[in-house]
């Protein structure tokens, strides 16, 4: 899957991180496509410019070491795909759709108003539920499985 993360992610991995953000990383980067646009890492600089302006090189570091595929936003965008009440909320979505993004993760509950099919929009704790909790399962489940093995070939 291609998942996109909006700047809200971002910051609160970056400057606020805790063990959920950091397996809901693990996860992506492992076993999915992780994807930013080129609008969400402009916006990340500035308010961490505005904001956190002590933070700019961690950012840097940060965006250097991970493994992302970068996505252009349009500068002309076609208004009329979707509504959302903050239209600067826009070209984040309109990008996600564009790119045929699977999921994006948003911490904006104004995103999470939009009645669009593709891509699914999560908060970081429905994502988690849905595939951190279903990929522990699992891995529990071929754990056993492979201890019973072991165990029946130590009987032989």
């Amino acid at each position: 899957m291609r998942i996109m993360f909006d700047t809200n992610i971002l910051i609160s991995m970056l400057l606020f991180p805790s063990e959920r953000f950091n397996r809901i990383l693990d996860f992506i980067t492992r076993k999915h496509k992780l994807v930013l646009s080129s609008f969400v890492i402009d916006e990340l600089f500035a308010v961490v410019e505005r904001k956190f302006p002590l933070k700019k090189q961690a950012i840097d570091s940060f965006l250097s070491d991970l493994a992302y595929e970068l996505v252009y936003t349009p500068h002309n965008i076609s208004g009329n795909l979707f509504e959302i009440r903050d239209k600067n909320d826009y070209p984040v979505l309109y990008t996600a759709i564009i790119e045929n993004i699977d999921i994006f993760i948003t911490g904006d509950k104004d995103f999470l108003d939009v009645d669009i099919e593709m891509p699914e929009i999560m908060t970081p704790k429905d994502f988690a539920e849905k595939f951190l909790h279903e990929h522990l399962r699992k891995n529990r489940r071929m754990y056993k499985c492979i201890s019973r093995q072991k165990g029946a070939a130590n009987n032989l």
